[in-house]
């Protein structure tokens, strides 16, 4: 009944989006946003930008999209280490990547995960060659991480989390499945945006290729338990090896 309700509320274009949602702060530039697609060789043309994108709702106010790839999305997106396996023990460091452009924050966090996945040499029965394992596997973790952010339920007010223990690394992803997924759906990857505009940015920009193919490397690496749903929020742990 719950999902019946909030189909019939998106049709009736009574639930907010990233696109109808306008922007806490009017004041925006986009000088990144010019240097980011101008490094993937797309040039953006200064007048028609913001239509083609869509960072403009139908009131002509600027949406959350444009405050999102805006030089100041004014979303804090941080790292938190832990020292233990709880966030009841020492919180070691916070690495801050957000109040940016919400496409160089992506890339600064998973430039961050290569420093994090140390590489770990077996000494034991050494004979001419030292096995090496990374902490996390490298793929999954992001693809995790780009599901966060592009999945990210951010007319909640609220970003992703990132949290590392001694044990694991958590991704939070606010809001639940799109209204329109179902838990089979899910795990067989059959994809459908939470965030469809920005879902077609990041395809347009080749982060994601919308082929649904995250879940399942997430899944052949670490199983189905990786995922835990709950009220709010979906959240991938990652086991640190």
């Amino acid at each position: 009944m719950k999902r019946e309700i909030q189909l019939f509320k998106i049709l009736d274009g009574r639930v907010e989006t990233i696109e109808t949602l306008p922007a806490k702060y009017q004041e925006l530039t986009f000088s990144k946003l010019f240097g980011y697609y101008g490094s993937k060789g797309i040039v953006l043309n200064v007048k028609t930008f913001e239509k083609n994108l869509g960072l403009r709702n139908k009131d002509g106010e600027y949406n959350l999209l444009a405050q999102l790839l805006s030089d100041n999305s004014h979303f804090p997106l941080r790292v938190s280490i832990f020292e233990g396996e709880t966030k009841g023990s020492n919180l070691f460091s916070v690495r801050e990547f957000g109040n940016n452009c919400l496409l160089y924050s992506l890339e600064d966090v998973l430039r961050d995960a290569d420093v994090l996945n140390l590489i770990q040499t077996d000494e034991s029965e050494r004979v001419v060659e030292r096995p090496e394992t990374p902490l996390f596997d490298n793929k999954a973790f992001r693809e995790a991480i780009i599901n966060a952010i592009l999945h990210n339920l951010w007319v909640s007010g609220n970003e992703p989390m990132i949290s590392v223990f001694s044990d694991r690394i958590e991704i939070l992803s606010r809001g639940t499945l799109a209204p329109a997924q179902t838990m089979e759906g899910f795990f067989l990857g059959e994809s459908i945006p939470v965030n469809e505009k920005l879902s077609e940015i990041f395809l347009q920009l080749h982060i994601s290729e919308k082929s649904g193919r995250g879940v399942p490397k997430i899944i052949e690496t670490y199983g189905k338990g990786a995922f835990t749903f709950r009220e709010n929020s979906i959240v991938v742990t990652i086991p640190l090896h």
